[in-house]
């Protein structure tokens, strides 16, 4: 399928496309579990080009929404609506995860693949239903408190003891990491405030520290599976990335650095905190790749669970996961070459419908003042995902055992020969 053909497969693709980009860009998990699927039973890829073209659409639909959330700030405090400081902690073992799940989905026969993606989804499923539920009963409760309960400060601690003052004044006990900060007007970070004040973007020093990973995987796709070269340049990314994570742990851990999002509790950190969630990013890269889930997947209810809202649990998710998203994407390329045309089509229609989605997602939390939106959108994302790539899966499994190959582990070496 080198040569694009436009028919009414591609239409319906686009559509899917454009609808997977959208629902992924609102939730921060991706539209990969959406995609795939599409792109075989639709457009009529085999698996192997189906993935890297899936990667190509998740990364359309994660720039556009990166680009869209540039200039928006967070609900209440003074910073952006990605958490920069989060991202840089997580984002270096998430790409040394990235490069086990790919190895660990090379190795795993497809069997094993399907359960493992029945269970190890239900953690994640799990906390994002108890978080959107605790949430929504919260912004109920505010809702009926009246609108007097939304007035408080702006930023950082203040803003938290003048929520939980007002609050109480209205008869409701709220903890300082509570829904209010949620729907607040999103001016007050935006239009309504000097832009100067605010943190600014990430620096070209910080972009770089992300980026020799990326370099060393891209070198190791160039070279002969399982050569010297080979297991020299796997290993590399352990130091690296390793101590990616540990430099920003260690800013941390002295106070050089916070993690604003989190209001109070981004200040202070313990050693078992941090190393726990280098570990939480390493796992999301890991399971994520295997199960071809996408590492928002994880990365989302456990920001969730940290205490960061909703639109910013979102946002930071779908930052990291551009910088994994395209990496794979590039790596895809230079191991199996695959159809340009329709990856740059596709691209662009899961960059189109990640936009919009975030209109629309933006709209929506405004207009009902439930962020809670944001989350069932996850819960939702994470449920399609697993009824078509597990259906699939099921198949797949079916269709082996009647035909009785081999079921067993692969050879790293020889799979990729």
């Amino acid at each position: 399928m080198e040569v694009f053909v436009f028919g009414w497969r591609i239409i319906v693709g686009s559509i899917i496309g454009f609808l997977g980009g959208a629902v992924g860009s609102i939730g921060g998990g991706g539209g990969g579990g959406i995609f795939v699927p599409m792109l075989i039973h639709i457009i009529g890829f085999d698996p192997k080009s189906s993935a890297p073209i899936s990667k190509c659409m998740g990364t359309g639909g994660a720039l556009a929404t990166v680009y869209y959330n540039l200039k928006r700030r967070h609900p209440t405090l003074d910073m952006p609506i990605m958490d920069y400081n989060l991202a840089l902690l997580i984002q270096p073992m998430l790409m040394l995860g990235i490069s086990i799940g790919v190895s660990l989905r090379l190795v795993f026969p497809d069997w094993i693949v399907t359960i493992l993606l029945f269970i190890l989804v239900i953690g994640p499923l799990t906390l994002a239903i108890l978080n959107g539920r605790a949430t929504w009963k919260k912004e109920t409760i505010l809702k009926k408190d009246g609108v007097k309960c939304l007035e408080y400060g702006t930023a950082g601690e203040e803003s938290s003891n003048k929520s939980v003052s007002s609050s109480a004044s209205c008869g409701t006990s709220m903890k300082t990491n509570s829904v209010v900060p949620f729907f607040a007007n999103e001016r007050i970070g935006s239009e309504g405030m000097n832009q100067n004040s605010f943190p600014s973007c990430p620096s070209n020093g910080s972009e770089k520290e992300a980026n020799p990973s990326k370099q060393v995987e891209i070198a190791k796709s160039q070279t002969t599976t399982c050569s010297v070269l080979y297991w020299v340049l796997s290993s590399m990314q352990i130091p690296i990335s390793v101590g990616g994570s540990l430099y920003q742990a260690v800013n941390l851990y002295k106070g050089v650095k916070v993690i604003p999002s989190m209001g109070v509790r981004g200040t202070a950190f313990k050693k078992h905190q941090l190393i726990l969630y280098c570990l939480i990013g390493l796992l999301a890269g890991m399971v994520g790749e295997l199960l071809r889930l996408g590492a928002g997947f994880i990365l989302v209810p456990f920001f969730l669970e940290l205490g960061i809202v909703p639109q910013v649990s979102s946002a930071t998710s779908t930052f990291v996961v551009t910088f994994s998203a395209s990496m794979s994407a590039i790596e895809f390329y230079y191991l199996r070459p695959f159809p340009i045309p329709y990856a740059l089509y596709f691209l662009a229609v899961a960059g189109i419908g990640g936009f919009v989605g975030q209109i629309i997602g933006r709209k929506m939390v405004t207009l009902f003042r439930r962020p809670s939106i944001i989350i069932f959108v996850v819960v939702f994302t994470i449920s399609v995902t697993v009824i078509l790539l597990g259906g699939i899966g099921i198949a797949n499994m079916t269709e082996k055992i009647v035909l009785k190959p081999y079921l067993g582990f692969q050879n790293l070496c020889r799979k990729h020969t």
